[in-house]
């Protein structure tokens, strides 16, 4: 090794990662499947290898300190070709063939596209086809084998489907949006069907609120812009609200949404590239939903 250069132990780097992105060291230990004091002492390590602190308590937590946001970007950039080189060059590099995939507009505006593009990285030869619509469609379409696997909000019917994870829902608004008692409620949604539609409406017939279709579109971008406008009001996940709109969870007039769940659908006649596709797409949500803290 060079004079003076130290080299970055990769499964401390891992759990530096992990840890942050779940905002708490505990809940790394318990992803990893180590000891807390064994996540403690990765991270004294790893600021020892620095030379300085990489985080520092604020109120009941820790955030990065300068240092820690500048190590964050390469240690992410250091794993991910990490994990791509050791696709690449493992037994499963000489994949030919294609995998169709279909997930919902919430994550193809997010962690969607470099997921595409690590996989292809990692198997050349493999042709990706990745398709964006409605749950209902894409359920239709895996059942059809027009599609591989398919993520959608909520099961759609199908008992075969794998619950991968689940999501707090929230009732969304301009920030300036009122709800006025006695009033219809106004809803912006997908047309049917639609997961979160169906929620929204179930939760307020319960709670004997009345409301009335303010907005119905075939696109996620379409609802924020109606919400945007003051349309109405909407229901999605609560890590999904946009930093202009207002999270109505503390207006006492709406009721409780409760939880939604993220369900898998595999096609039986799928290739076994579609099952190594899988793998990365189920970390992917598994990341995702850690960075929520949920």
């Amino acid at each position: 090794m060079v004079a003076g250069l130290v080299n970055l132990d990769m499964d401390v780097l891992r759990t530096f990662v992990i840890g942050t992105d779940l905002g708490s060291f505990a809940k790394a230990a318990d992803r990893l499947g180590r000891s807390p004091s064994a996540v403690s002492l990765h991270l004294r390590k790893l600021e020892e290898q620095i030379g300085q602190p990489l985080v520092r308590k604020q109120g009941r937590g820790l955030v990065l300190t300068e240092a820690g946001e500048t190590l964050m970007g390469y240690a992410r950039r250091i794993l991910d070709l990490n994990d791509e080189a050791r696709l690449a060059l493992g037994g499963l590099a000489k994949l030919e063939g294609w995998v169709r995939v279909g997930v919902p507009q919430d994550f193809a505006e997010t962690w969607l596209p470099s997921l595409l593009a690590r996989f292809q990285r990692a198997h050349p030869k493999v042709r990706i086809e990745a398709r964006v619509d409605r749950g209902a469609a894409m359920a239709d379409a895996v059942g059809a084998d027009a599609l591989d696997l398919a993520l959608t909000w909520g099961a759609m019917g199908n008992p075969d489907g794998q619950v991968v994870g689940e999501r707090r829902l929230a009732w969304i608004a301009a920030s300036d949006h009122r709800i006025v008692d006695g009033e219809p409620l106004p809803l912006v949604a997908f047309e049917s069907p639609c997961a979160f539609q169906h929620r929204a409406t179930e939760a307020l017939d319960a709670a004997g609120r009345p409301w009335r279709h303010a907005f119905s579109t075939s696109s996620l971008l379409g609802v924020w812009a109606a919400v945007r406008a003051g349309l109405g009001v909407t229901a999605r996940t609560v890590d999904a609200i946009p930093s202009d709109l207002c999270d109505l969870h503390s207006d006492a007039l709406l009721p409780d949404l409760g939880s939604l769940t993220l369900v898998l659908h595999r096609s039986p006649t799928r290739t076994p590239i579609a099952d190594t596709f899988v793998d990365l797409l189920l970390d992917a949500v598994e990341a995702e939903s850690g960075m929520e803290g949920s």
